[in-house]
């Protein structure tokens, strides 16, 4: 069985700084400096932005009402539109070793969400892997709920030699998740039905704490990798600490793909590979 590092650690009151450490993980994997590693943990108030976002003509009114709301504007890491993240949830970033990550995107896809949903299902929720018409940051990998309500949704970045898959968890308050994405997909001019906006507590009609799902989700990695704890050391946190300040001052490379998937099955991008990135 093949190993998994797992790390567990969380920055709710950082998420620039969760965001980049991310991104160093990605690079260190990438390198051949980590083992492939996936980090499973629980955010704070974000909204997070693809880089599509960014360069709409709505971005600033767009995260100054996700501010408006409370909650942090983000660039994320991953592909794909607008997604929310708070303490009802839980987050999911996964990096991968892959000399031709391309070959491998939906492949990677597949897996994540087959993995959330069989999660969700062993909770007892009607789990679906696919696109709700309406969803916040539509994707056919979304997970969703009787074909009705999204729960989850990922998406990737791709470097030189590896793959970030990033993705968010619905344990709760999905209403909420809704409140804050109106006016700022109103403001990125972009369609979203708040209906859509599930979670896994309204499903099952109790609480989810978002640390049974974290759990959930673990026990369904367990069966297919051979997970191996590990702590997030110092040096990593500090690389990314030093980062986050370069990428405030210019947007460091790589390519975003989102799981919105054509009709002729290609992936939607965000930019070219960065030569810069670790090979």
């Amino acid at each position: 069985m093949e190993k998994l590092r797992l790390i567990r650690h969380s920055f709710p009151e950082q998420p620039e700084l969760s965001t980049e450490i991310s991104r160093t993980i990605l690079r260190r994997v990438a390198a051949g400096e980590l083992p492939p590693t996936i980090r499973i943990h629980r955010p704070g108030n974000e909204v997070a932005f693809g880089r599509q976002d960014v360069s709409s003509p709505g971005y600033e009114a767009a995260a100054e009402a996700a501010r408006a709301a409370g909650f942090a504007a983000v660039e994320r890491l991953a592909g794909g539109r607008a997604a929310v993240f708070h303490s009802g949830t839980i987050a999911i970033a996964r990096a991968y070793a892959d000399p031709q990550p391309p070959k491998r995107t939906y492949a990677r896809f597949e897996e994540m969400a087959d993995l959330i949903a069989d999660a969700l299902r062993g909770l007892g929720v009607d789990a679906r892997v696919g696109e709700v018409p309406g969803e916040y940051c539509p994707g056919a990998y979304s997970v969703n709920a009787r074909g009705q309500t999204k729960l989850a949704g990922i998406g990737q970045r791709m470097i030189r030699g590896g793959a970030h898959l990033g993705g968010v968890v619905v344990a709760s308050g999905g209403r909420e998740i809704a409140r804050v994405l109106e006016p700022v997909y109103e403001a990125l001019e972009l369609d979203f039905n708040p209906a859509t906006s599930g979670s896994a507590s309204e499903e099952l009609g109790r609480e989810v704490d978002p640390g049974e799902l974290e759990e959930a989700v673990i026990d369904e990695l367990a069966k297919r990798y051979e997970l191996v704890d590990a702590e997030l050391d110092e040096a990593a946190v500090q690389i990314a600490a030093r980062s986050l300040e370069e990428v405030r001052g210019g947007r460091s490379g790589g390519y975003g793909v989102n799981n919105r998937l054509s009709a002729a099955g290609g992936g939607e991008t965000d930019g070219p590979p960065d030569p810069g990135q670790p090979a």
